[in-house]
């Protein structure tokens, strides 16, 4: 399995491992594991289209803003700051849509003059287009 085609087996292996590690740390951090945990499992769920790019983008988020946490939000992936969300992805197939949405909520800093784009239109994901995910996390979480 190739980067592009989803999460590699050592990728899924680290996220139940970590899971774990929140788990052990406290009722806080089994909450925020269940939430992890409900996030891959939505990711999971989807068709496999879908689950390569919000498999993807988890990836970008975890890497580039590592201080969001994973969560469900509307049955959506999404991605939280102190309980915020901030970015989220909202499949294709679940909304009977031509792509996937990935969208910023309100806590995000895109602001750029009086009119930003708060939501992209996903296809496919080439390196260009993760790196421009990748610039739009880091500029939404302040960096």
């Amino acid at each position: 399995m190739t980067k592009t085609d989803g999460f590699s087996e050592a990728e899924r292996a680290a996220m139940k491992e970590r899971a774990a590690e929140l788990k052990a740390s406290g009722k806080k951090g089994a909450k925020k594991a269940d939430e992890a945990q409900a996030c891959l499992d939505k990711i999971a769920e989807m068709g496999d289209s879908d689950r390569q790019i919000a498999e993807r983008f988890h990836a970008i988020v975890t890497k580039h803003a590592p201080m969001l946490d994973p969560k469900t939000w509307y049955g959506m992936p999404a991605y939280a700051l102190d309980g915020k969300v901030v970015t989220f992805l909202k499949p294709a197939e679940k909304f009977g849509s031509r792509y996937v949405t990935v969208g910023f909520e309100d806590p995000a800093t895109l602001d750029e003059g009086n009119v930003w784009a708060t939501s992209y239109a996903v296809t496919k994901l080439t390196k260009a287009d993760e790196k421009t995910l990748a610039d739009l996390v880091k500029k939404a979480v302040g960096g």
